[in-house]
Order: structure tokens, then sequence, then C-alpha cells
């Protein structure tokens, strides 16, 4: 029998999901997003089923050992994070956390940030960097986390019939400048892609945006256009970042665009005020602007679905 307290949880988590700020599962078909509200889904079967089961969940932009006013507790907030995944009814296959899972570089943060990653239920985690954690160009990450893409940073692998792909943008970063991938990166990738089904759905990972948001402020990856040309004639392509603190998306044919809130704090929208960088806001709004992104398994037809929830 299901433990009171862990029903609790889930129960507690389905409200933070439909009143927090969530509200919409987005199905998606074709390259067209088919809306369905959280609260409907939860509530009706055949609403569920449309919805999928959960494939993985992305984190991104934990921060720890970030103390400054927009935030002064990010640990408390990432745990909150951590929360809300092991209370889904459903748990996902795999975590991807899109980088900057550490403030500073520091072996007592990725120390801390491993311990509380530890707690998720979910064994299988993959990452990749953001500029954050490569302040020491990226040795003591590629030290925790390195392992799966023998040192280098870029890997892929393959989960429930959809091929993932993480990807490296940050470290040759200036602040406000672009990330890139550089040359030996792209190769790289068009030998992976090779020979694979056009029908195979493509996920593909980064921590700074793979197509241009926003140049002045370098939101956005120099050459991401040659990596666009290698994964277009693949039907369903789904491409996540962090790195912006924030949800914006775009489709362009089969393939769709998805930055991820943090769990750390805000930053500011494309242009606002005078650059990027943590956003303070009322202790009370905090939460509604900081969650988790959640990516399902649509059966018919197959593609993939998200639905972003904070942790409010």
């Amino acid at each position: 029998m299901p433990d009171p307290i862990d029903l609790q949880s889930r129960r507690q988590a389905l409200k933070c999901m439909a009143f927090g700020g969530a509200g919409t599962l987005f199905a998606l078909a074709g390259g067209v997003f088919t809306p369905i509200e959280l609260a409907v889904a939860a509530a009706d079967d055949e609403a569920a089923r449309r919805a999928g089961r959960p494939l993985f969940v992305q984190l991104s932009d934990s921060h720890i050992g970030f103390n400054k006013d927009a935030n002064p507790d990010v640990n408390a907030t990432l745990e909150r994070s951590i929360a809300l995944v092991n209370a889904m009814p459903r748990q996902p296959g795999l975590i991807i956390h899109t980088g900057d899972i550490t403030h500073l570089s520091k072996p007592q943060e990725f120390d801390l940030a491993q311990q509380l990653l530890g707690r998720l239920r979910v064994s299988e985690l993959h990452t990749v960097p953001g500029e954050h954690d490569t302040t020491d160009a990226g040795t003591e990450y590629l030290t925790r986390f390195g392992q799966a893409s023998d040192k280098r940073g870029y890997y892929s692998f393959d989960h429930a019939g959809v091929h993932f792909v993480g990807l490296v943008n940050v470290l040759n970063f200036k602040p406000e400048g672009l990330g890139a991938l550089g040359s030996e990166q792209l190769a790289w990738l068009a030998a992976d892609l090779k020979g694979r089904s056009a029908s195979t759905p493509i996920v593909l990972f980064a921590h700074m945006p793979l197509w241009s948001i926003y140049e002045p402020w370098g939101w956005g990856t120099a050459d991401a256009p040659q990596l666009m040309e290698q994964v277009r004639r693949f039907g369903s392509v789904t491409v996540l970042n962090g790195h912006i603190h924030q949800i914006v998306q775009k489709v362009e044919g089969n393939v769709t665009f998805h930055t991820a809130r943090s769990t750390a704090y805000p930053q500011p929208t494309p242009g606002a005020g005078a650059g990027p960088g943590p956003l303070k806001v009322a202790p009370e709004q905090l939460p509604a602007m900081l969650g988790v992104t959640t990516v399902s398994v649509v059966s018919h037809p197959r593609a993939l679905a998200l639905n972003d929830a904070t942790i409010a």
C-alpha cells in the first residue's frame, strides 16, 4: 500500500501544478502544440492518457552557492523542486539538468549539489555544464559528471525510443557573449546522427539557448544554425536549454525550442533593464517564478509533450 504521507505529498504536488502558474500541458504533434489544462488532465482519464507517460524532468540553473537578495536560500528552492518531482504520481525515467548546477564551480558547491540531487527518486541523472560550472575550465564539473562523455562534456544516449544529445556551448563563454559549439563538436554530432531514422524523436539539451533569443545579452549560440541543419530531417526535435531563467519557446517546422525556469532565481525579460542577472522580486512572488519542466511521450501520434510547473 502507498504511504499516506506519500499520497498527501502527491496530492499537494498536483495542487501546485494546477494552481501554481503551470496550468497547461502541451502535446506536440508534427510541430504543433495541443494544449491540455492540467486540472482537466488530473481529473479526466482520457485527458491524462493523451498527456502521455512522463519521460523525463528537466531541472536547470540551481546555482548552489548563490546567496544574494534574489534568493538567499537556493538550497531550499532546489529541495522544493526535488520534492515536486518526487511527488509525481508516475515517476519519469530520468532527470536532465541543463547547467549552472553550481554558482562558482567550487568543490564544496558540487558536493552539496550532488547531495541534494541524490535525493531524487529517479536515479538516472544526465547533465550538461553551464558557464557557472566551468569557471575553472570545467575541471571540477568533468570530474563529477564527465564519465558519460569521456570527459568531453558532450555525449548522447537512447531512452524509450528517443535519442538524447547533450551539448556544451559555454566553454568559450564571455559575459554577454554568445555561446559556441565549435567545429569538433558539430562534426561529432554529424557522425552521431548519421544513419538514424528520420522518425526517431530527438532531444537536444544544452545550457545556453540554441537559437537567438536576445543577442545583446548573449542569449543565443553563434553556430546554432549549423546544428539546426543537421537535425531538420527528423520528424520530432525538441531543443531544451536553461541559462535565461524563464520560459521562452517557439516552433519551427518539426523543431520545438524551449527554455526552462531556474530553481534558484528569475532573470529579467529580454531587453528589460540594463542587462541580465539575478532579479529580485517580492518573497511571496519568487516560488511562482521558479520550477521544473516535465516531458512526456504521447502515443497517438507518437511525439513529446512539455509541461512546466512552478514550486508555488
